[in-house]
């Protein structure tokens, strides 16, 4: 039986209370990702009334022949519960079970309104770039009976006598599939952030929580397949659309909470403080380990019995020296803030961003010549005795 590192009996992390000062400038850290989701979402909407490209087609093409299905098999209105309500909903109740992490929440909200986000934009870019038509589009165009291809050529739209708009229109937007992106980024973030709980990585190697984790992959996969099945899209959009989705829902899930292989994968990032004097106030606590001494945290307890490891240490590799972090996150990696990184220049430049005053080089002192030690003038050599001639 599969011993899932859950520890239900984990009380709330609580902080100290603070000020309205630093918890706006904690939430404004947050601001571009929020202003982000809002752009990439109104774009998405408002691309859907755009008149996008329409490729040529032939009547005579057996591939986009097929009957247009007045009921699909999953609707938009099922889409937006798959995709959108039910990881929202789910995620919650993983996060009471395991970490009970306010910030988890946070993060693993924002990181799905981000990915499902992005994903969309791009999709409805794509689909009224390319044009591509759809297996049924002979279907939704109604072409007059007996119109043949022109000779030596293809058959545009323009041919067609179907009166809704909105279906001729739609009808050209094949590649790739919404439907395969949009159900991918939302439960593919469901199951990374599964995955991340469940330590799917851990070289353990066990069948349940793999199963488990990507059981959302599954029901993902199963509305690609509907919409192949409901002659929506061709089989090369399904692929496409899941495999974006997928990439998609990998990006935003990295930029909130640490690799799956990590030790603390169950752990979101911390907030993004701008400053280190942001910290105080804030309910933080301690990482001071030695990096010559401290091993790398293990997020489980290392008797074997599958809980996790609660101790103070946040260390990814063990080369924390006091890292200020908030309670129950991750302290995020890489070389800190972009302003401090464009202007690093030399050695100096990041201290100068912070408005510290530059360290100047010590000078250069030479090594002190080894003295030389004068022979003791009271000591007197021992000569060895002559050897005895013999008789």
């Amino acid at each position: 039986m599969v011993k899932i590192p859950f520890k239900a009996t984990q009380p709330l992390a609580k902080g100290v209370p603070m000020t309205p000062a630093r918890r706006k400038r904690l939430i404004f850290s947050y601001a571009p990702d929020c202003r982000a989701g809002h752009v990439l979402s109104a774009l998405f909407f408002s691309l859907d009334s755009v008149e996008g490209y329409r490729r040529r087609f032939s009547l005579e093409d057996d591939t986009i022949r097929y009957p247009y299905a007045v009921h699909e098999r999953v609707p938009n209105t099922a889409l937006f519960l798959i995709a959108v309500v039910a990881p929202f909903c789910i995620m919650p109740i993983i996060n009471i079970i395991t970490v009970r992490s306010w910030w988890d929440f946070h993060n693993s909200s924002l990181g799905l309104i981000l990915g499902l986000a992005i994903t969309g934009a791009f999709t409805q870019v794509v689909k009224i770039t390319v044009g591509r038509p759809r297996p049924d589009i002979i279907s939704r165009c109604q072409p007059p009976s007996g119109l043949e291809d022109p000779q030596y050529s293809l058959t545009d739209w323009t041919i067609c006598t179907q009166e809704d708009v909105h279906i001729l229109r739609d009808g050209f937007r094949s590649f790739f599939s919404g439907h395969s992106s949009l159900s991918f980024a939302g439960l593919g973030f469901l199951s990374f952030y599964l995955a991340g709980k469940l330590h799917l990585f851990d070289s353990r190697g066990h069948a349940g929580k793999a199963w488990l984790a990507l059981s959302p992959f599954m029901a993902a996969a199963l509305v690609a397949i509907s919409r192949t099945m409901d002659y929506r899209h061709h089989w090369q959009d399904v692929l496409v659309g899941s495999i974006v989705g997928s990439a998609f829902a990998y990006f935003s899930y990295r930029q909130y909470y640490p690799d799956l292989s990590s030790p603390l994968s169950h752990r979101p990032y911390s907030p993004r403080i701008k400053r280190e004097e942001d910290h105080v106030g804030l309910p933080t606590h301690i990482a001071n380990h030695n990096p010559f001494t401290h091993k790398p945290a293990d997020a489980t307890d290392p008797s074997g019995n599958g809980r996790y490891n609660d101790s103070n240490s946040n260390s990814l590799d063990g080369n924390s020296n006091e890292d200020y972090e908030l309670e129950g996150t991750v302290p995020r990696p890489g070389p800190g803030r972009l302003e401090d990184v464009w202007r690093e220049g030399s050695s100096g430049a990041p201290q100068a961003s912070r408005g510290l005053p530059e360290a100047s080089p010590a000078p250069y002192v030479p090594p002190a010549a080894a003295p030389i030690q004068s022979p003791d003038p009271t000591f007197t050599p021992v000569r060895p005795a002559p050897p005895e001639e013999p008789l």
